[in-house]
């Protein structure tokens, strides 16, 4: 069954143009400048703390580092996070 999904997500991408980032269950990462970060499509709140923010992923985790964080919005699947940005990165499980 596993084989048949991932065969079917490449055609449903291509032929029916849906968003590969919806299809593949992946992440989608917007940036905003060094101050903003909007991430959507993410499993869950790993940590979180004035320095850090980590997210569960299908595939491991989201971390975000730097400085006076503050979660702006956080929904089931979106989350917005001010403050300053110094690094993101993906950790594989």
């Amino acid at each position: 069954m596993k084989k048949l999904q991932q065969g079917i997500r490449p055609w449903l991408i291509k032929y029916l143009a849906l968003p590969s980032d919806i299809v593949l269950e992946l992440p989608r990462i917007t940036i905003i400048g060094q101050l903003h970060v909007y991430i959507e499509n993410h499993k869950g709140l790993a940590t979180y703390s004035e320095t850090e923010l980590k997210l569960k992923i299908n595939k491991g985790f989201i971390q975000i580092t730097g400085s006076g964080f503050v979660l702006k919005m956080m929904l089931p699947e979106e989350i917005l996070l001010e403050g300053t940005i110094q690094e993101v990165k993906f950790v594989p499980e």
